[in-house]
């Protein structure tokens, strides 16, 4: 049986991980890659074509039914935002990635475009938004909340019902303490103790 196929939004670094788990999950088969305007359609990215830009999504939509964002998320989350607002209004369909060396309990949700990158874990009664970034190794604790297009970093720790607001970003190995309830638009530094939501800052602008 032929795997359904699907394409990739955006053309870094962050697109070559998220390769390598849709390839290690082996549910869709990838047909190509949609970079920025400037991109180079002669090139590819771990040998798979770049197909357009996007502005060729809708003539892209009548080949394929599937998309996920691969573009990465620090300070601002508004081009995942407005990519998936964008792959939606076009009736694309965005899956849960999850890699095969990760856990996500079956007590534990996630939302359509969510990708969980390799040894994360998701534990029972955690509830994960739509587009969100669970990125290698971190841990999403019980009961905990990740909030719409926000980007859990590598390593990092959100404890036991803790809260964190949409359009956020947590950083790499940092750790928020359990039952914290954090804003939208919050940014965590890298190795940080989050004790209080008053030891991160806002990133929240017209663009979000």
């Amino acid at each position: 049986m032929n795997k359904p196929e699907i394409i990739l939004l955006g053309a870094g670094g962050h697109c070559r991980s998220c390769i390598d788990v849709i390839e290690q999950q082996g549910c869709f088969s990838i047909a190509g890659i949609v970079g920025r305007p400037d991109a180079n359609t002669d090139d590819a990215i771990l040998g798979y074509p770049i197909l357009g830009t996007d502005d060729d999504l809708p003539e892209l939509r009548q080949r394929y039914k599937h998309a996920i964002i691969t573009v990465g998320q620090i300070k601002s989350a508004a081009v995942r935002v407005r990519l998936y607002q964008k792959l939606v209004e076009l009736g694309f369909e965005l899956p849960v990635i999850v890699s095969p060396l990760a856990h996500v309990s079956p007590h534990a949700q996630a939302g359509a475009g969510t990708v969980v990158m390799h040894q994360v874990i998701v534990n029972a009664g955690a509830g994960v938004g739509v587009n969100c970034i669970l990125n290698t190794s971190c841990l999403v604790e019980h009961d905990a909340i990740v909030g719409d297009h926000t980007h859990i970093s590598t390593a990092a720790v959100v404890n036991g019902s803790v809260r964190v607001g949409a359009r956020s970003f947590v950083g790499s190995n940092a750790t928020t303490v359990h039952g914290l309830e954090l804003p939208d638009d919050y940014f965590v530094r890298a190795g940080q103790l989050v004790i209080s939501p008053r030891d991160g800052v806002s990133t929240a602008s017209p663009e979000n």
